[in-house]
This record gives structure tokens, sequence and C-alpha cells, in this order.
């Protein structure tokens, strides 16, 4: 099979992979203030597992595999598990999101396993407040680990930051900045109401719109083309080295370019980040399904792809799991 369209036309040729929903940090919008219970370990699915999920879905068309969590670099031998996807034929890109925190020791053992880019968190480049965001860490430790990303090769380097009303969009130009004389691909996201129920409010959050003008004070932003399909929209200032990106899921959907699926770390298979809706592959596949039987719940996950979310006109979010559970 070359190729799968869902419903709506889409092309789905991208699986985000949790490989564990632990972490080093509790970032306050990802997570409530009293922690997620974790899952059990057993319950969590093998790197073997996921090895033969992604070489069916790839056989299926799949191209792009990002491995996820919790925090991925926390899950013990994680060069295994990319090097092992990076041989499966028919993967082009294979990248990974993390907080940063473990970069500096793993950065270069993940690059020879493979990897290709590398996405970081970071809300804040002040100690004091970095460290009340994700409720002890050190951002001294994460940027030693974009300086370890860039020296193994893993460029260009995207850092996400979530901008929240009075607590960190003061830092919003200062990001903004880093493209000015870095090839940084520096991606602002709006707030979502995922795990996030003790600080979430519409106050707090900041609309695309509202945070592109702030940048705007820089300088006046070209739009970029992107090469590959994606959730964010990209800008550059005038000779800057880098680019800006904005991820609208709330004010702008960008579910009709939408052409992924999100494997949690419990094997739960979920068409769109703000639907209840899941297809199990881990039941199956421990009661000795046949590759062709998990292609047919791949296929079933693409069939029930919605069109769209209706995430702005929601008034009651309790069903949404942590992010730190569907996979960031």
């Amino acid at each position: 099979m070359t190729g799968l369209r869902d419903n709506f036309q889409r092309t789905i040729d991208y699986m985000r992979i949790s490989i564990t929903d632990r972490c080093n940090l509790r970032c306050i919008y990802c997570m409530p203030a009293d922690g997620v219970k974790p899952i059990e370990y057993k319950e969590i699915l093998s790197y073997e597992e996921i090895i033969r999920i992604v070489r069916i879905a790839a056989g299926m068309g799949v191209r792009k595999i990002r491995i996820t969590g919790g925090e991925p670099l926390a899950r013990k031998n994680v060069t295994y598990l990319i090097a092992s996807i990076k041989n499966i034929g028919g993967i082009e890109d294979l990248s990974l999101t993390t907080n940063g925190v473990l970069l500096e020791k793993y950065a270069k053992e993940i690059a020879d396993a493979g990897l290709n880019r590398i996405n970081i968190s970071l809300d804040s480049f002040r100690p004091e407040r970095y460290r009340e965001i994700t409720r002890g860490g050190d951002v001294e430790v994460v940027l030693r680990g974009i300086v370890a990303a860039e020296r193994a090769g893993l460029i260009p380097i995207k850092i996400n930051m979530v901008p929240i009303r009075g607590f960190n969009d003061d830092e919003i130009e200062e990001f903004a900045r880093i493209t000015l004389t870095t090839p940084s691909h520096v991606r602002f996201i709006e707030f979502m109401p995922i795990g996030a129920k003790d600080i979430w409010s519409n106050e707090k959050y900041i609309p695309t719109d509202e945070i592109k003008s702030i940048v705007e004070r820089i300088g006046p932003l070209t739009p970029v083309r992107a090469r590959k399909s994606g959730p964010a929209r990209y800008f550059r200032f005038g000779g800057a080295a880098g680019v800006v990106g904005f991820v609208s899921a709330i004010t702008h959907h960008f579910c009709g370019d939408c052409n992924r699926l999100r494997l949690t770390a419990d094997g739960k298979l979920r068409p769109c980040l703000f639907s209840e809706t899941e297809i199990d592959l881990k039941s199956p596949f421990r009661s000795g399904a046949s590759d062709e039987e998990i292609e047919r719940l791949l296929k079933l996950s693409i069939d029930v792809k919605p069109e769209g979310h209706n995430i702005s006109n929601r008034t009651d979010l309790k069903f949404l799991r942590p992010m730190s559970r569907i996979g960031g």
C-alpha cells in the first residue's frame, strides 16, 4: 500500500508515539499539581511492540515518526528504539520531543542512533520562573542540552513555548529574537486545556493573533513556505537566520491539514488529540493478533478520524487526559 487517506481526503503519513507517561518535570500546563498516577510498567507497550506497530504502519504509508512522552529520554535504552525505527523501510523522518533535562547527556547518542530532529519544550529563560513552571526544573541544564543538540547535528532546533497571560507572556519577544541570529525554529503554542484544570482559565489563554502581534513589535514577518505539512505556520523576520512558528490549536484549527495519529504509551491509538475516541492496539497484540488484524485496526482509526475538533466550543473539558498520558 502506497498511502492512506481518511474520509476527508487527508493523507495520513505521520504517527506520534508516546513511549512513557513518566516525566522528570511537572509542568503546570501538562499535569495537575498533585501529579498523575503513572501507568503500571507492564501496561506500557514494549519496544518490540512499538517497533512492530511502526513496521506495519510504514507498510501502509506512514513516513514520519515522532517519539514523545512523558519524557522519552527518561525511558531506558531509548537509543535502541530510535535505531530500530530508523532501520524500518519507508520511515523517512524520525524526531523526538523532550523537555531537554537529559539532552546534554544523550544528544550525541540519539543522533548517532539515527534521530533526525528534536523539539524542546521551554517556556522561560528566567531560572526562578522556569522552576515555578516546571515545579522544580533547572533552566541552565536545558540550555546546555540545546547546545549539545546543536553540536550533535540535531538541527534545526525547534523550541516550543506556551505563552500564559500574566505568567510568561513578557518573554514572547525574547524568544522570538532568538531567530534573528540563530537558525532555530521558535514555535508559540496556544495554551490548551489539557491536564491543567488547576491553572486553566480563559483569562490566562492568549490567542495566536495576539501572540503574533507581540512578535511583530520586533519587525514585520514574512510567511515562510514549509517543506512539510504540520500544525505550525511559519514566518521570518527580514534577514533572520531562523523562523517563528505559531501553533493555533484553538483559534485557527489546523484540522484541515492534519496528517497524524497518536499512539499512547499504554497502546491506545487516538485519531485526534481532542477526541475521546481510542482504538486499543495493546490487547489484540497481546492476544496474538496477526499483522493483518493490526492493519485493520490502523485503518479503523483513520476511518473514525473526525473532520475537526470543537474544543473552542467546549465548556466541560474534564474528559481530556493529561498531556503526559496522551503524548506531547
